[in-house]
């Protein structure tokens, strides 16, 4: 079973998710960039484009995103974003 982080995701008004994830693809401003567990600090600006989450039981959950930024540190990733589709909560949620 593969190691799984603390991700993080915050919009304006809410926190949109906080949960495990054991691999993390966002679009940083200057294109995709991975994260795993125990990845080294990072501080990167945000972009447009399709934020990929793969939970726990190995399912990938898939959003939009616009700007904002990231933060990896001490195995917890935050993301401040500035836009995200509607209802992103839920479809970042495990299948039950």
């Amino acid at each position: 079973m593969a190691t799984s982080f603390q991700l993080q995701i915050f919009t304006q008004e809410k926190k949109v998710f906080d949960g495990p994830v054991v691999s993390l693809i966002v679009p940083a401003a200057s294109g995709y960039l991975g994260v795993l567990a125990h990845h080294a600090p990072l501080v990167a600006l945000l972009g447009e484009g399709t934020l990929t989450i793969k939970n726990p039981p190995g399912e990938d959950r898939q959003v939009h995103v616009a700007g904002g930024f990231l933060e990896v540190r001490d195995n917890v990733a935050t993301m401040l974003v500035d836009a995200m589709d509607p209802g992103a909560a839920l479809q970042l949620q495990p299948a039950e």
